[in-house]
């Protein structure tokens, strides 16, 4: 029988093998390459310039990689949950999607949504991620995650503080119990731009969860199961979001449009194109990250404005937890934040970390103090782009 230390060893050799390998797109599928060997580098086109993970290397080898494979979303009802799940089911061939969440009614809905040829994949599983023998048996046999569960609204959670914490952090140590215990090959967790400098209960929830996931990779050992973050900011037409309250206002003949103050600005992203991102970190992660997209900035008051031109505006003041403007990377973060064509990478503070992989990527460090914020934004909505991605929302 083999000594307990020459399995300690093998275990740490085979950990060694598999961090220095690397997914990469090669055009037919996914396959697995060692980060010695040659060819073309990973996200970059043939003539060597660098490609946008979003635009074919990196959202196509994120859905290759779900082929034949089980996955999981912790709050499938939601809007990115279903976003999600039928971006999987048109693009890619899992073997198994499961919907995780404790809404019986709106997965009822969303059976009735589905089509009828998806049902044989689409497995629809009651449950809590605070309960973390429920979560123990969603993740038997899964290889993919997407943890998208959360209590989000910030009013509710200051209100009802004690129910966010449960939600929202110990929620997520539950899922990395979990994903660990089942050895779950990724999990990606979603944030929100709430979360970096964190005024409100709920930013400081989600930053306590970003903690758990990045340091769960401490937790893996010889184990394949890698864990990252996305953060993004609001999302356009998403449920809470001031888009279909401006809607609703607008077709029930409101006399003007409320607006917190005139100075407001928040980041933008369409639910396609955070589902796409996160598809695409699939492929990029190696464990640790925060992906943060680049995406536009949109002041308030002109989002109103192009919304119902003819209405005038009706400033009523920020309300306790909100700021006046967004950050998704601070000051602070800089020292560890990289940049790509269409995303900043914050890498984790690891002693194994190895920074290889984003080199084949050109990733270049972001200046000292940088700080990506909705208000120093390079990129700005316009009315005519905020139409275009209305028009992309249902």
């Amino acid at each position: 029988m083999p000594r307990p230390s020459s399995i300690i060893r093998s275990a740490g050799r085979m950990a060694r093998r598999l961090r220095a390998m690397r997914l990469q797109w090669d055009g037919t599928g996914v396959t697995i390459h060692s980060s010695k060997a040659g060819g073309p580098k990973p996200g970059t086109a043939a003539d060597g310039s660098e490609e946008s993970a979003l635009s074919g290397t990196g959202l196509e080898a994120g859905l290759r990689m779900l082929d034949g494979r089980s996955i999981l979303v912790t709050g499938g009802t939601g809007s990115f949950g279903r976003r999600f799940v039928e971006t999987v089911m048109r693009h890619a061939r899992p073997r198994r999607v499961i919907i995780f969440s404790r809404d019986e009614f709106k997965q009822y809905e969303m059976q009735q949504r589905m089509p009828a040829e998806w049902a044989p994949t689409l497995r629809y599983f009651i449950g809590d991620v605070r309960d973390r023998e429920r979560l123990n048996l969603a993740m038997r046999e899964v290889d993919f995650c997407v943890h998208a569960a959360a209590l989000k609204h910030v009013p509710a959670a200051e209100y009802n503080p004690m129910e966010c914490i449960h939600t929202n952090v110990y929620g997520a140590e539950n899922v990395v119990r979990a994903a660990l215990s089942a050895g779950v090959r990724r999990v990606v967790a979603l944030s929100t731009d709430k979360a970096a400098n964190p005024i409100n209960l709920y930013g400081a929830s989600k930053l306590a969860s970003d903690k758990i996931f990045i340091a769960a990779n401490n937790l893996s050992g010889a184990l394949d199961t890698r864990f990252a973050v996305v953060r993004y900011g609001n999302v356009v037409g998403s449920r809470g979001s001031v888009v279909p309250l401006f809607r609703k206002m607008v077709a029930e003949g409101a006399d003007h449009l409320p607006v917190t103050d005139e100075r407001m600005t928040r980041f933008w992203i369409t639910l396609q194109h955070g589902v796409d991102f996160v598809l695409s970190c699939f492929a990029m992660m190696q464990g640790g990250e925060i992906f943060v997209p680049k995406i536009p900035s949109m002041r308030i008051a002109d989002l109103a404005r192009a919304m119902a031109p003819e209405l005038p505006q009706k400033i009523v003041g920020i309300r306790p937890g909100e700021k006046l403007h967004e950050v998704m990377i601070t000051e602070d973060d800089s020292r560890q934040t990289y940049e790509l064509t269409d995303r900043y990478v914050i890498e984790p503070a690891f002693a194994f970390w190895q920074h290889a992989p984003y080199e084949r990527l050109n990733a270049r460090p972001v200046a000292d103090g940088f700080r990506y914020a909705s208000d120093g934004n390079d990129d700005w909505l316009d009315g005519e782009r905020l139409r275009a991605l209305l028009a992309e929302t249902p």
